[in-house]
């Protein structure tokens, strides 16, 4: 099978029937054998209906029903599992995605052997106060992933089919799927200008909270890739250091009383002084520290993926 196409959704009934119109025109016209793999994320509307009915018209049409709302991230992982085909189209289904792109996509991700290829809405019809957080979000991820994309949470990407079967999506991880793949060891990413198309039917599922979940998620995307398999690199260097600092500075406030009293000057005792319980703060911090990198490394090291690797070729 050539194309893949997943579309998460929650509420959308009514734009379904033309989305999925629309993909099929676009594949017949290309002579593409295709699947569309529609995942209700638990939608309280005519959704399911709607796909059971499309289900029938079209067989290439699969469906997913959960039974709450997880989310676009669960929605998008249980997609990638279901799918069968060479090169994966995500796309939302409000129709602010195109599904003309697809031909260039499947294109270049065969052509150029890309691994992944994100949308770039260049021209965007969303207010103001979802674009500028948007920037702020696309500039920090750039900064801590390496990865000089301007888009990182646009829907419309393409994947070549290791890539989605390798990588796991969970929380709110969808929009940082190409620091994902980067993690696993898919280099080969690349950005395409696409259309931004305003919504034609319903409403934004997005609030502001998705802004402080998607900095907390960069965050643990950032440690997991940089420390999964090595915790006590990260809280076993910054224990030493906190626990040396505290050594220094109770030894500091210790030899400075004994130089007064050695000199016969007027002295504070050491429980007088400040410096010396931030000195016991920071001993006490860097030894858990250092323990709790002991104990994550006790984890990793027993848990049953730690020896899992990604071999990409074999010769026998």
């Amino acid at each position: 099978m050539d194309i893949s196409v997943v579309v998460p959704l929650f509420n959308e009934d009514e734009s379904l029937p033309e989305l999925t119109a629309w993909i099929d025109k676009v594949m017949v016209e290309n002579n593409f054998s295709y699947e569309i793999v529609l995942v209700d994320d638990g939608s309280t509307d005519r959704s399911w209906e709607v796909i059971e009915k499309l289900r029938i018209q079209n067989p290439a049409i699969k469906g997913i029903k959960f039974r709450r709302n997880y989310g676009k991230s669960a929605a998008l992982n249980v997609g990638f599992e279901a799918t069968q085909g060479d090169v994966v189209i995500t796309m939302d289904a409000d129709l602010q995605d195109s599904p003309d792109e697809i031909p260039e996509l499947y294109r270049r991700i065969n052509e150029e052997k890309l691994d992944l290829i994100s949308g770039w809405k260049k021209k965007r019809y969303d207010p103001i106060t979802k674009t500028v957080p948007t920037k702020l979000f696309n500039a920090a991820t750039r900064k801590m992933s390496g990865i000089e994309l301007n888009d990182f949470n646009c829907g419309l990407k393409a994947y070549r089919s290791d890539v989605v079967k390798t990588i796991e999506v969970y929380g709110e991880m969808h929009r940082y799927i190409p620091v994902i793949a980067k993690w696993a060891g898919f280099n080969k990413i690349s950005e395409q200008v696409v259309e931004h198309r305003a919504r034609k039917y319903g409403t934004t599922k997005f609030g502001f909270s998705r802004f402080i979940n998607g900095f907390l998620d960069l965050l643990s995307i950032f440690f997991v890739g940089k420390f999964g398999k090595r915790p006590m690199h990260f809280f076993g260097s910054l224990g030493v250091l906190s626990f040396f600092l505290g050594i220094i500075m109770s030894l500091y406030v210790l030899v400075e009383k004994q130089i007064l009293i050695w000199k016969g000057l007027a002295y504070r005792d050491v429980t007088q002084q400040p410096l010396f319980y931030l000195s016991l703060v920071a001993i006490v911090v860097g030894s858990q520290m250092f323990l709790a990198g002991f104990i994550a490394e006790l984890l990793s090291r027993n848990a049953p993926e730690r020896n899992q690797y990604l071999i990409e070729k074999e010769l026998k």
